[in-house]
């Protein structure tokens, strides 16, 4: 059963900085949630502390039945049930520069929870003809516009249809026609019932189409409101 993301508490320092000081957050499913603040104010750390790519000090994440707790990152062995919860989207797409898009998708698909190839390169086709960017399958990262590379950085997140799908400043580098283009889509993977937890510092982006907005400043939550 999906019940989306909880968070609780969630403290995390760095050397003597505490970058987060008690966070709560809950993203059920079929919600966006955009995940705004100053540059340093934490939504990155908010992000991979969700995705186990850091540790935490204090607090509790939970998505759906799988939960994390404080303390170092558990080994990827014990990490498989959290990798098929969430799909994680980086700032700077960070696609392999000597895979094709396609074996950009299918990787961690195969390597990492055993699928065969053909399920793999199945699987990420129908993600880039739905994102429509079907016929960039074998071009590599370097080939692709910026809009291309974060369609196709998208399809590796969704492969193994994540219920929780994480995005980092998605509009950093997207003119404004790709913007309202990438809103859409996301309002999309919402209604299909993801929960949806986007770091931007965009507010027109975030009004456009996020169901909640969530505001961090001096490590905890100033504002959460519905738009």
């Amino acid at each position: 059963m999906n019940t989306g993301l909880t968070i609780s508490g969630l403290r995390v320092a760095r050397a003597e900085r505490e970058i987060l000081r008690g966070i709560d957050l809950a993203v059920a499913p079929g919600e966006l949630c955009a995940l705004m603040g100053a540059s340093g104010s934490g939504k990155t750390t908010v992000l991979r502390s969700v995705a186990a790519l850091q540790s935490f000090d204090a607090g509790s994440i939970a998505v759906d039945e799988v939960a994390l707790r404080p303390g170092p990152v558990p080994p990827q062995s014990r990490l498989a049930p959290l990798r098929r919860k969430v799909g994680m989207v980086f700032q700077a797409h960070a696609l392999f520069e000597h895979l094709s898009a396609l074996d950009n998708i299918t990787l961690a698909p195969i390597h990492a929870l055993g699928w065969e190839r053909s399920r793999a390169e199945s699987v990420a086709r129908g993600l880039l003809d739905s994102l429509g960017v079907g016929h960039r399958a074998d071009a590599f990262p370097r080939q692709l516009s910026g809009g291309e590379a974060q369609r196709v950085a998208i399809a590796r997140a969704l492969a193994t249809d994540p219920s929780l799908l994480l995005m980092d400043e998605p509009t950093a580098a997207l003119d404004p026609a790709r913007r309202g283009a990438l809103a859409e889509l996301l309002r999309g993977l919402a209604r299909q019932g993801r929960a949806l937890l986007v770091s931007t510092h965009d507010v027109e982006f975030a009004n456009a189409c996020a169901d909640r907005t969530v505001t961090l400043a001096d490590g905890l939550v100033t504002v959460a409101h519905r738009d």
